[in-house]
Order: C-alpha cells, then sequence, then structure tokens
C-alpha cells in the first residue's frame, strides 16, 4: 500500500460526504430513508454535462481550460445550472410523490418503498435520455502534482477537496448561526411543536430539498469530471452514502462528511488489499463495525 492510497481515499471520500448531508438532513427532517437520492447525484452530474455541451456550442472560448484546470469556463456555469436544475427535480419528486404521501399520513415504509420506485424511474429515464454509454466533461489529460510524502493530486483533484470543505462549512454555518437553521433543527427535534411555535414547515421541507439535491449536484459533478458520467453513478454510491450519514450521525453534517472521508478512506486501503471487487462491501463493514461500538455514530445524539 502506498501514501497515495490516502489521496485517493480523501477525494472519494468528500464525494460521498457531500452527498450524504443531503441524506442526513432529509432523514431528520422528514423520517424516512430516501433511496432515490444517489439518483440525483446523477441527475446533477446530467444536467451539467448538457448545459456544458450548449454553452460550449455558443461560445467555443468557454471549452478553453482555465489555468491548471482541464476544463473551461463553460463546466463552472453549468454547474450553477445544474444545481438549479437538481433541486427543481427534487422539489417536483417531492410535490408528486413525497408531498402527496404525506398528507395521506403515509408509513415510513410506504415513503421508502415509493423512494424505491421514484430511484428506478429518475434512472430509467437518464438512459433514456443520454443512454448508457459513459460521458466525460473532458478528456483532458493532467499531470499530477507532487505534495510531498509520497503524494500527488492534479489540480481537478485539488479543487474538488477545497470545494466540498468550503460548502461543508457553509452549511453548518447556516444550520448554527442563521433562522432558517434554528427553523430546520425545530422541525428535526419537533416537527408538530414547530408548526404551532410559527415554523414554516412546509418552507423547510422545500429548503431541506433544495440544499440535499444542490450538495448531490455538486458531488456527482466532480465524481463525473474526476472519473466518468454514467446513469448507474448514483446507484454505485448510494450505499457509501447511507453508510457515511448513519455513521456521521444522523443530523450532523460535519459528521456526514467525517464519515464520508472514514469510508473513502477504507475503500481506497481495501483496494490494494482485497481486491477492487470487493470495494462495495467495506461501506457496509465499516458501518456495521462502529454502530456496535457506538449505534449513534460519531456526532448523533442517544434518542
Amino acid at each position: 500500500m502506498t501514501p497515495q492510497v490516502l489521496i485517493d481515499g480523501l477525494i472519494t471520500g468528500a464525494m460521498i460526504g457531500l452527498g450524504a448531508i443531503g441524506v442526513t438532513l432529509t432523514y431528520s427532517i422528514l423520517r424516512f430513508a430516501n433511496f432515490a437520492h444517489g439518483e440525483l447525484l446523477s441527475w446533477g452530474a446530467y444536467a451539467a454535462l448538457a448545459a456544458a455541451g450548449a454553452l460550449g456550442s455558443v461560445s467555443g472560448g468557454l471549452l478553453t481550460p482555465i489555468g491548471p484546470f482541464s476544463f473551461g469556463w463553460a463546466l463552472p456555469i453549468a454547474a450553477v445550472i445544474a444545481v438549479v436544475l437538481t433541486g427543481g427535480l427534487a422539489l417536483l419528486v417531492d410535490a408528486l410523490l413525497f408531498g402527496r404521501l404525506r398528507d395521506k399520513r403515509s408509513s415510513i415504509i410506504i415513503l421508502v418503498m415509493a423512494s424505491f420506485g421514484a430511484a428506478l424511474t429518475l434512472r430509467s429515464l437518464l438512459e433514456f435520455i443520454f443512454t448508457s454509454k459513459p460521458a466525460y466533461y473532458t478528456k483532458a489529460l493532467q499531470i499530477a502534482l507532487p505534495l510531498g510524502g509520497g503524494l500527488r493530486a492534479t489540480p481537478d483533484q485539488l479543487l474538488s477537496l477545497g470545494v466540498a470543505a468550503i460548502l461543508v462549512l457553509a452549511v453548518h454555518l447556516m444550520l448554527t448561526r442563521t433562522a432558517t437553521g434554528r427553523a430546520m433543527r425545530a422541525v428535526s427535534e419537533n416537527p408538530q411543536l414547530a408548526g404551532v411555535v410559527g415554523i414554516d414547515v412546509r418552507k423547510v421541507v422545500r429548503t431541506v430539498w433544495l440544499m440535499g439535491a444542490g450538495l448531490a449536484a455538486v458531488a456527482g459533478i466532480f465524481a463525473g469530471l474526476l472519473v466518468q458520467i454514467r446513469p448507474q453513478m448514483g446507484l454505485d454510491l448510494l450505499l457509501p452514502l447511507f453508510a457515511a450519514a448513519i455513521l456521521g450521525g444522523i443530523g450532523s453534517v460535519p459528521g456526514a462528511m467525517l464519515a464520508g472521508l472514514v469510508v473513502g478512506l477504507a475503500e481506497a486501503i481495501a483496494v490494494p488489499l482485497v481486491g477492487g471487487e470487493w470495494r462495495a462491501a467495506v461501506a457496509f463493514v465499516v458501518l456495521v463495525l462502529v454502530l456496535l461500538v457506538r449505534p449513534q455514530g460519531l456526532f448523533g445524539r442517544v434518542e
């Protein structure tokens, strides 16, 4: 095992952590495990791909790489568009499916099964529109920069780590320092009581969907940039996302990110030791081992 495994694990873990924040917020506010969340990563990645292609056709200069990075200004602009579109998709799915089930006071298991159906539908739509052939934002090659200690990373990889850190800090500050964040924490504790004291619960629900979908879109875009874009990418990341959300403690944004890094590092370390075919099982093993010691997760509270 080489020191480079640490960088690979941190990069993978950062993407898992961003996606896991949406999972943990959805679960803490809406009280159900949304198995369609992984598809939001895929839709965000493809929305950015389509938007970047459209921008590039309008102005070829937008495709010229920015400094040391492999992409031009078309991708950052497309990423903003993709975040908005993915947030709109999440709100649409909630309005058409989850919101109606909540209004009927459906049980948790009904919501969970509905999320499975939504995931299959969203994934099939992606394959129908874009086919199952892998796609790429850019095929430009990058030279990894030496970081010392035998570690190397490309500019794109370093950018993904920096953006992930900034987003996690921003979400944490929003939850702890703003009125919207306080309202979200109140609804998480007791939705009925929060409504009684004047908090707009529906607005909080919409905010959670927008935040979770936006972060998922960013995670999907960076996953597509660093590897490739496929309709199955959300499904492949689903178990690591839930492992990180539960491991970090439901409702904890820093916990979700830290647990994402743990899962990413565990997967990266496992590949040279037991083989890449067992990588998907590592997230589950880490989850079980930690929860046997601390069932509420790293930053969770005992109910």
